[in-house]
């Protein structure tokens, strides 16, 4: 199964989650946008992003037009990320894209959409494909937005990808070293002699894995 379809399913859940919670809410429907949007903010404060998740669902399927739809999204999108569940930010932030995404807001969803996938690297060992992803991404945001303001963080961002990188290279690379597969070992090395960064650029963390340079 793939991000998407996991999103979804778990979002289905959610729905599953608000309509066996109470009685109450089992015989919700037909309410103004106004009320879903309350539910949404109200169940998101309150850290209950399965409700707000479902109350969304509600909005959408029975106010689609409603112009608090823009909003209701971005503040699931930033709701997500601070409960650090990054896959279901980039989602909200996607279906915004979808929907609203105009030139002047551009600069800004890209930018978390960016962020999202940075602070959802934790462990550098099953994220590669992701930390690789994010590389690209950051490149493509400081080429298509080179005067942006948030062109300092995306720089941070892409210099500790680049640092992770080489440190997993170099931890591997001397794993295969204390196994005696020398060729290996050379293999990863050889990855890092094109990195923009080296050995004297980066402080290895002083204990654990390489993922704590995202700490």
């Amino acid at each position: 199964m793939d991000m998407k379809k996991c999103v979804l399913v778990g979002m289905a859940s959610a729905i599953l989650f608000v309509g066996c919670s109470d009685d109450k809410e089992v015989a919700e429907f037909n309410k103004p946008a106004l009320y879903w949007y309350q539910q949404i903010a109200n169940s998101a404060a309150k850290g209950n992003m399965d409700k707000a998740d479902a109350y969304y669902i509600s909005l959408k399927s029975e106010h689609m037009r409603s112009p608090l739809m823009p909003t209701a999204l971005m503040m699931l999108a930033q709701a997500h990320m601070e409960e650090e569940e990054y896959l279901l930010a980039n989602y909200y932030l996607d279906e915004y894209n979808k929907r609203y995404g105009e030139e002047q807001n551009a600069e800004y969803i890209d930018f978390m959409k960016l962020e999202a996938s940075f602070l959802g690297i934790k462990d550098v060992y099953k994220d590669q494909k992701l930390i690789m992803d994010s590389v690209a991404a950051s490149k493509m945001y400081s080429n298509r937005y080179p005067g942006s303001m948030y062109a300092p963080l995306v720089g941070t961002m892409l210099a500790r990808l680049y640092m992770s990188q080489y440190l997993l290279n170099e931890n591997i690379a001397s794993l295969y070293d204390r196994t005696g597969k020398e060729s290996a070992a050379k293999l990863y090395r050889e990855k890092n002699k094109g990195s923009v960064v080296e050995m004297t650029d980066i402080t290895p963390p002083e204990q654990g894995i390489v993922g704590k340079i995202f700490d």
